[in-house]
Formats: C-alpha cells, sequence, structure tokens
C-alpha cells in the first residue's frame, strides 16, 4: 500500500499523486457506506493495480474542509473579486470571509478590473480597501496585463495550499493563466443578461505553482453558512472577536444587551456600519435555518 495527495476528482475517478505520478483511482465501497467521500487535498493510502489504476484504501484526518469547492487541507484561499463587471459587493465578500474564517482558513482577497474603475469609483473602493486592511486581511489590486501580479502573488503562494475562489466571471481564470501561462485556461465573458460570467471551470484541481499548490475551483456565487452557529459567528469577524472581549456579558450577541462594546465602537464610528449590518443579516439567516437532525 502506498501513500500520496488527490490531485483532482473528476468524474467518479479520484487522482493521486505519489512519487511523481498521477495514479487514477476509485474510492473504495465503504466510503459510500459510511457517507464518507474522498475530496482533493486528502492524504491517502492506496492499493495501485495494474500500471496506472488504483484504489483509495483510506483517508487520513483533514486540518479542514470546505464543501463548496469541495476540498480538504487547505492553508489559504485567494478570494478574487472584480471591481466592475460584476460590480464589487461588501455583502458577498463578507460571506465568503466568515465561512473561510468559520474554517480556519486565511483569506487573502485580490481586487481585479481596477482599470475598469472612474475617479470617483477608485476613491470609494480606497475606502473599502482600508477596512478590510485595518481588520487584517491583505488586500491585493489588479488589472488587466498587471505585469507585477506574478511577482506579488508567488511568494505568497509559495510552499502553501491555496484555493482560488470567487464568482463566475471576475477574473480567476485570466489570474491562473497569468500565473501558468502553460495551462491556457478557457477565460469567458460577462453575461450581461445575468450580470455575472459564465461557468467555464469543471472540475476541481490542485495545480503545482512553485513550491506551492493551487486549486482552480469551478465557479459558484456564495457560501452557505450551514456548518456556523449563531453564537459562534462573533468569532468569523475579527474585529467584532475583538470588540467582544470588552463586553459586560459573555456570549453578547451585540443585538440589544446593555454595555455591549461592538455596539459602542459602531456608535463611535470605530466599526463600519456595512460590517454590523452584515453581521446582523448573517445572525438572522443562522437564526432562521432550519433545524438539522
Amino acid at each position: 500500500m502506498a501513500q500520496g495527495q488527490i490531485r483532482k476528482a473528476l468524474s467518479g475517478y479520484y487522482y493521486v499523486f505519489h512519487d511523481g505520478e498521477l495514479v487514477q483511482c476509485r474510492g473504495r465501497g465503504v466510503f459510500r457506506n459510511r457517507g464518507e467521500a474522498p475530496l482533493v487535498g486528502d492524504i491517502v493510502d492506496f492499493t495501485k493495480e495494474g500500471d496506472s489504476d488504483g484504489y483509495i484504501m483510506k483517508i487520513y484526518p483533514r486540518n479542514n474542509e470546505l464543501v463548496r469547492p469541495p476540498i480538504a487541507n487547505v492553508d489559504q484561499a485567494l478570494l478574487v473579486f472584480s471591481v466592475k463587471e460584476p460590480d464589487f459587493s461588501t455583502l458577498l465578500l463578507d460571506r465568503f470571509l466568515v465561512v473561510l474564517e468559520s474554517f480556519r482558513v486565511k483569506p487573502i482577497i485580490c481586487l481585479t478590473k481596477m482599470d475598469l474603475l472612474s475617479d470617483t469609483e477608485l476613491d470609494d473602493l480606497k475606502q473599502y480597501i482600508e477596512d478590510y486592511q485595518k481588520i487584517g486581511y491583505m488586500v491585493i489590486d489588479t488589472y488587466k496585463d498587471d505585469e507585477t501580479l506574478v511577482e506579488i502573488l508567488q511568494p505568497i503562494l509559495e510552499g502553501k495550499t491555496s484555493v482560488l475562489a470567487g464568482q463566475s466571471g471576475v477574473g480567476k481564470s485570466t489570474l491562473l493563466n497569468t500565473l501558468i501561462p502553460e495551462l491556457n485556461l478557457k477565460t469567458s465573458g460577462i453575461s450581461h443578461s445575468l450580470g455575472r460570467g459564465k461557468h467555464t471551470t469543471r472540475h476541481v484541481e490542485l495545480i503545482d505553482i512553485g513550491n506551492g499548490l493551487l486549486a482552480d475551483t469551478p465557479g459558484f456565487s456564495s457560501f452557505d453558512f450551514d456548518t456556523i452557529e449563531k453564537e459562534d459567528l462573533t468569532h468569523c469577524f475579527p474585529e467584532i472577536a475583538t470588540l467582544s472581549e470588552s463586553c459586560k456579558f459573555r456570549g453578547c450577541l451585540h443585538l440589544r444587551e446593555p454595555k455591549c462594546a461592538v455596539k459602542g465602537a459602531l456608535d463611535n464610528g470605530e466599526l463600519p456600519e456595512y460590517r454590523y449590518e452584515h453581521y446582523l443579516e448573517f445572525l438572522q439567516e443562522i437564526t432562521d435555518r432550519k433545524p438539522r437532525y
């Protein structure tokens, strides 16, 4: 039996990297019986049959796992958001950030299509960038044919397993083509009737980039909060988590509780209003969620 890492999943097959080659494997039936499924990024034991086929026999414990995209053992996520076509949305960005925080995956914000902004729009965006940087997030801004992008991203991706995520049409495939030109991934424009990009990536795959791995993931519009409880939401907003340490009551939800440090920071302008509004919206969504049995 050999050990390797699943680098790609496609059409019921798992491609396990071992000793410099990819071995096409199937999952054992026992995984289905347990309700388990191998994921890209998993460290596994497998048996090899013939020259190129095999069966996955064991899945090692995961550091983390994302449901959408389906991938495990991720260090960081490069969240690609366009500032135009489709327009930048702090609400959508905060959904991504909250879920990644819940899985303890480090988010890195990458803003594309900066060249499409007017001067007024750019001034507005700069305030958002400052807000997220103040929280502690790394924010990278880029534009079409940005010659400095590879130089900026390579040290960030070095030695890490990273996920490339974001809406369709924001420039993920263009960014990957810039980083790894030999991929020559298909890109697509924006569907003006839908206001978003057409889906171009069909499967999850880990790609070598220097001494790191980067996953291009199928396009999706948002994350769900299925695994987050309302008591944990505070900790998925780093600045609110820090402020909450000064709340009078432990477990404060920052709604109508007295001597709430979060509400105080909101009143004095220390906490951006849109971040608090998003917290309330997500809290309500979690509260309204149907019970799971």
